[in-house]
């Protein structure tokens, strides 16, 4: 086994520990090596983040369309970009939730994003507000780890544009219309 897999056990924890320090592992590891994963070359690695997002995919959606159904009452359209050129001439994908009483506010939509900058060593994700987390998955397993936290960077995101308005509730459905949680 290389020191970037990991193998998952019925308990949620792998051969290094929780998904999350897995994936933490794997992260120093990079830092330690200089590469991602396998790779040591720019090219290599924006394959391995290609694939990255391919992998997140589903589980980015997930995240979202979880929000867009219980917060949103299903009110909201999720986005995605895919790979695309970052302004600072890397990689980055968008995963985006937006909805009629945030676009009436005026505010951004809740947002899930890879990327790799041009002077980074390694992808990491991030949400609209909140900072960043790294993003070293190679598999499907690794991608669906990430759910947990893909979770809480929506969670955030959109507890963060409510705060962004003072706490005006009035631009989560579920709370204005008086559905229960």
């Amino acid at each position: 086994m290389t020191p970037n897999s990991s193998t998952p056990s019925t308990d949620g924890a792998s051969s290094f520990g929780l998904e999350y320090t897995a994936a933490l592992l794997r992260h120093f590891t990079d830092l330690r090596d200089g590469t991602h994963g396998d790779a040591a070359s720019r090219p290599d690695k924006e394959r391995l983040y290609v694939a990255a997002v391919a992998l997140l995919d589903p589980y980015a959606t997930q995240a979202l369309e979880e929000v867009n159904t219980h917060l949103l009452l299903g009110t909201g359209r999720v986005t995605a970009t895919g790979v695309r050129e970052s302004p600072d001439g890397g990689l980055d994908a968008v995963w985006a939730l937006a909805w009629p009483e945030q676009r009436a506010a005026r505010i951004k939509p809740v947002v899930i994003r890879a990327y790799f900058g041009l002077a980074f060593l390694h992808p990491h994700l991030q949400s609209g507000t909140i900072g960043d987390w790294p993003l070293n998955v190679f598999d499907d397993e690794q991608a669906a780890a990430e759910l947990p936290a893909l979770r809480a960077m929506a969670a955030a995101d959109i507890h963060n544009l409510v705060f962004q308005l003072g706490g005006d509730y009035r631009v989560i459905p579920a709370v204005s219309n008086r559905v229960d949680a």
